[in-house]
């Protein structure tokens, strides 16, 4: 590292204006930023690789922003690839982070947050199965520790094990590694099956409702973090007051830990050596065909859920 006035270099890449602050109530610089993701570069590049990512940055007196296609000024050296979007009738140029130069280059952007999709490359299939549980207003994190165990249960029941990490917000999210022969059809619709096996364990807990007024307090089990969506990296900040990190915890840890826990000053005290996201990763796994084929009876959530807010707006109308 080399310091030039008010520019610092590291692997090549000038580094600005780092000890403004992050962005309102972060209580963090932007060096600390900077500090933090070189720190936890090795852990999280793995999972970031090849992997098409949206970033959200904080510009000074600017509300946060998703980032999708990189900024023209882009350096060369940073992998990028074209993708045609149907939803934005558009090409998008996004960028593969894929080494330190690179996810420095993001923090001086100020990048916070990383969310890549769970496909790598121009892959046809998941890498992971994925269910975001997301509390209701006003809930302890302990009615989303409950409802994450029934998702455990439910992948039991199934065969399967997965990881679990704080989501950096109020939220957990379970991962479930999956082998080379899962396309992205099959593991979106095992992902709505297990989501609806969970609910059936104790309705009272969880829903799939997809519509938040429908959730009646209780704690939704996301199914579509699927295909080309994306998630949050493990270790990755979040543009949240006290900047939380999506943190890795052991299922029997969930009860002694609360996601305020895991901050951009914390983390790196808590991780140590360690890389806690790849020792608690079990291995790909094959999903059973009657998973699968339950899957595929049950309807995409949000598919759902825009026809019957049509449906109720025509009744409104009536």
């Amino acid at each position: 590292m080399t310091r030039r006035g008010a520019v610092e270099t590291r692997a090549g890449v000038e580094l600005t204006n780092l000890d403004q602050p992050l962005f309102d109530d972060a209580d963090a610089t932007k060096r600390e930023l900077v500090d933090y993701l070189d720190a936890v570069a090795d852990r999280i590049l793995p999972e970031l690789r090849d992997r098409l990512l949206s970033v959200i940055r904080v510009r000074p007196g600017q509300p946060p922003f998703m980032q999708k296609n990189v900024p023209k000024y882009t350096p060369e050296w940073v992998r990028t690839v074209t993708v045609w979007t149907e939803a934005s009738r558009r090409e998008v140029r996004y960028a593969l982070c894929d080494d330190r130069r690179t996810l420095l280059w993001f923090a001086n952007q100020r990048a916070v947050e990383y969310h890549p999709t769970l496909v790598r490359g121009e892959a046809t299939r998941t890498t992971h199965l994925v269910l975001d549980l997301d509390p209701p207003a006003g809930e302890a994190f302990g009615h989303v520790v409950r409802a994450a165990r029934l998702v455990r249960q439910a992948l039991a029941d199934a065969g399967l094990a997965g990881a679990v990490k704080t989501s950096g917000a109020k939220g957990l999210h379970v991962f479930v590694p999956l082998d080379e022969q899962t396309g992205i059809e099959d593991a979106a619709a095992a992902t709505r099956a297990l989501a609806a096996r969970a609910e059936r364990l104790d309705p009272g807990i969880a829903t799939t409702a997809f519509i938040r007024e429908d959730r009646e307090g209780k704690v939704f089990l996301d199914s579509t973090r699927a295909g080309g969506a994306t998630v949050v990296v493990a270790y990755s900040p979040r543009v949240r007051p006290g900047v939380p990190v999506s943190f890795p915890v052991a299922w029997d840890d969930l009860d002694r830990v609360a996601p305020a826990d895991f901050t951009l000053r914390t983390a790196l005290s808590l991780l140590a050596d360690r890389d806690p996201w790849n020792e608690l990763m079990p291995a790909p796994q094959a999903l059973l065909a009657d998973l699968v084929e339950e899957g595929h009876t049950i309807p995409i959530a949000r598919v759902q859920a825009m026809h019957e807010g049509k449906r109720r707006a025509r009744a409104r109308r009536q």
